[in-house]
């Protein structure tokens, strides 16, 4: 498929046990703008409507919206609906790449040209940890002089078959060495883990935040807010597409989730160092007591075309 067209609604909704009387909340929910994906309408709607409201790009360039309620409120629903046209990716030369060595020593300390948006994504950051255990898992896929895309193809692959999809098994704040321990986990689980992989070997890799399409079981019918948010990577590759320096096309993803590299059933919502950078929704209030959010998200193929419309 060279290209597919998706209406997504994104809704989150929060119930406080007693008011709040301020609410401060900064939101990653407007799809990027790729050489691969454009987003032709896109709608954000909060109730109650907020006194202020800002946009702007963070530091990785993604899109945000900031917001303040500053009246006594007992809920908050905050609504996204998109209509994002996602199309096939150039083909990635997995075995044409250059060695994992040679992208590891350009990226070294002191080496020229810096490369900023990689330098980002080369440490710890709070979700991704740089240490010998995941070094030594990652190791049997970086074999001496193997392409980087193939060994990172290789090491997703042995995610996918090693650890098992289980919701039950982690919060947003099981550490990422337990991840590993377990070998169970979630989308999120397994981005931070590879990530973890990939900066321990001395390589530059992104979070990526999304979502993607899936299928419902034969017969059934597609359900409305059934789909969740999705999490992948990518890994810094020189020119993998032909792109030049600061290009998009000096990345490459992969979903360890699923076992293959993003295609057009993948929708790119924003990318940083980890999950902490791009939280659909997060901030802070005064009041509420307990509260939890419920999240329903609908990944839908467009019927038919759409003609472009104005950003919301």
């Amino acid at each position: 498929m060279s290209a597919a067209r998706y209406h997504v609604v994104h809704e989150t909704t929060y119930r406080y046990e007693s008011p709040v009387s301020l609410s401060r909340q900064l939101l990653h929910l407007t799809p990027r703008e790729c050489p691969w994906q454009s987003c032709f309408e896109h709608v954000i709607t909060i109730d109650p409507a907020p006194g202020i409201e800002t946009r702007r790009l963070d530091s990785f360039g993604n899109p945000i919206r900031q917001f303040a309620i500053e009246s006594p409120h007992t809920s908050l629903v905050v609504r996204s609906e998109s209509r994002i046209e996602v199309r096939a990716r150039p083909h990635a030369p997995i075995f044409g790449s250059p060695s994992w060595e040679s992208v590891r020593d350009a990226l070294a300390y002191g080496a020229l040209p810096v490369r900023l948006d990689a330098a980002a994504c080369l440490f710890e950051s709070p979700y991704v940890r740089a240490k010998r255990e995941f070094e030594a898992y990652a190791a049997p896929s970086f074999t001496p002089g193997r392409p980087l895309l193939d060994a990172v193809r290789d090491l997703m692959t042995r995610i996918y078959g090693e650890f098992a999809y289980d919701p039950a098994a982690t919060t947003v704040a099981t550490p990422v060495l337990q991840i590993l321990e377990d070998k169970r986990g979630v989308c999120q689980d397994f981005a931070h883990l590879m990530l973890s992989c990939l900066r321990s070997m001395g390589l530059a890799a992104r979070y990526v935040s999304g979502y993607l399409l899936t299928q419902p079981p034969p017969g059934q019918p597609r359900l409305v807010g059934a789909d969740a948010s999705h999490a992948w990577i990518a890994v810094y590759c020189p020119a993998a597409h032909g792109g030049n320096e600061g290009n998009d096309g000096d990345w490459v993803d992969f979903d360890p989730t699923n076992n293959q590299l993003p295609g057009t059933r993948h929708i790119t919502v924003a990318w940083g160092r980890d999950f902490g950078d791009v939280s659909p929704l997060r901030g802070v209030i005064l009041g509420g007591d307990s509260h939890r959010p419920e999240v329903a998200v609908t990944v839908a193929p467009c019927e038919g075309p759409e003609e472009p419309a104005s950003a919301g």
